[in-house]
């Protein structure tokens, strides 16, 4: 069984970890290092991908940064786990598709872990909880290592993510558990973010035939 190394590095700037997933991508690559996962939050920003800027999308009232990863606009802030996956693909798992679909799956699996019931929609990649999106999955590949990942709503504030519209989404479609009534899992316990990396860890190897280390607490290189 492969194994996966597990960075946990708490409140980051997006800014700062995309800059640390190219240099950990390039370091994948090179196999300097192992598989490794980027479990983090970030302060509140839209990010916003190549098919947002095609389209011309503009997100008012919000922060905002560009990405290359895959897809439209994703909103990023506190109460949103979102994991990073710096993960060279076997030959035999080489297909996006594919692993998107994985991460679906992790992200299912992870939220039956706390008795939640969710699902994929054959029209958008994610996962769902009664009709809404609580799940939003982007990627990026260079030699079949992968860069950017999924994010997860927990316990977002207010309705930033439910007022949050374009690429195709309006108002309401994202939302959060504890939005949706998911704010205790089936023993009772809270549902936060540190139960839903439980969660995600417990069924890692299941999904992705790796194996979680220990988790790590990492600080990203802040560079002036």
């Amino acid at each position: 069984m492969r194994t996966i190394r597990v960075l946990r590095a708490g409140m980051v700037e997006h800014s700062v970890v995309s800059r640390e997933m190219k240099r950990l991508q390039k370091d994948r690559i090179e196999d300097l290092i192992p598989d490794t996962l980027i479990i983090v939050e970030h302060p509140e920003v839209v990010t916003i991908g190549p098919k947002a800027r095609r389209d011309g999308v503009s997100v008012d009232g919000y922060p905002t940064s560009e990405t290359d990863r895959g897809g439209g606009i994703t909103w990023h802030g506190p109460g949103q786990l979102v994991v990073y996956p710096i993960i060279k693909w076997e030959l035999e798992e080489q297909s996006v598709r594919g692993i998107i679909g994985l991460l679906e799956d992790w992200a299912i699996a992870s939220l039956e872990s706390c008795g939640v019931v969710s699902y994929k929609d054959s029209t958008m990649q994610g996962a769902w909880v009664d009709g809404h999106k609580i799940c939003s999955i982007g990627l990026s590949f260079l030699h079949w290592v992968s860069r950017h990942g999924m994010s997860i709503n927990i316990n977002t504030p207010g309705t930033r993510v439910e007022d949050l519209e374009g690429c195709g989404m309006v108002k309401g479609t994202h939302t959060s558990l504890h939005q949706l009534g998911y704010s205790h899992d089936k023993d009772g316990r809270p549902i936060d973010i540190r139960r839903f990396e439980d969660a995600l860890l417990e069924t890692c190897e299941g999904i992705l035939n790796r194996s979680p280390q220990n988790p790590e607490s990492w600080v990203p290189e802040v560079l002036a």
